[in-house]
C-alpha cells in the first residue's frame, strides 16, 4: 500500500471549511479513482490553520495516476481556502489497520 500526505495551511479561520470541502467535494473524486483505499483528514488542535490529508492507495502507480489526472482539479477546488501551495509527500505503508474511526464531522 502507498500513501500521499498533503500538508495544507488554511487561510485565517478557514481550516474547518477546508476540511469540510475535502470531505464533501474531494472525497467523492478520490472514491471514483482506481486503487483508492481510504482518506484521513487531520486538523491540528495546536495550530488552527494546519491540516494533513492522508490518502491511501493500493499502489504507487494508482497514486501517481490520480496525481496526474485528478489532483489539478482538486487543487482548484481547495485553492480559495489555502494560504499557500500544498506540500505533498509520499510514503510506502508498513502497517495499516482499518478501524473505521469517524471524526467529529461524522
Amino acid at each position: 500500500m502507498f500513501t500521499r500526505v498533503v500538508e495544507l495551511r488554511a487561510k485565517f479561520m478557514k481550516a474547518r471549511e477546508l476540511a469540510k470541502t475535502i470531505n464533501t467535494k474531494v472525497l467523492p473524486i478520490l472514491q471514483r479513482q482506481s486503487g483508492f483505499v481510504d482518506e484521513i483528514v487531520l486538523v491540528s488542535d495546536t495550530e488552527s490553520d494546519q491540516i494533513l490529508a492522508l490518502s491511501f492507495w493500493k499502489s504507487r502507480q494508482d497514486a501517481e495516476r490520480y496525481n496526474r489526472e485528478q489532483y489539478p482539479r482538486v487543487n482548484e477546488i481547495i485553492s480559495h481556502l489555502v494560504d499557500r501551495a500544498p506540500v505533498i509527500k509520499t510514503f510506502d505503508v508498513e502497517t495499516y489497520a482499518s478501524h473505521k474511526i469517524a471524526g467529529k464531522a461524522a
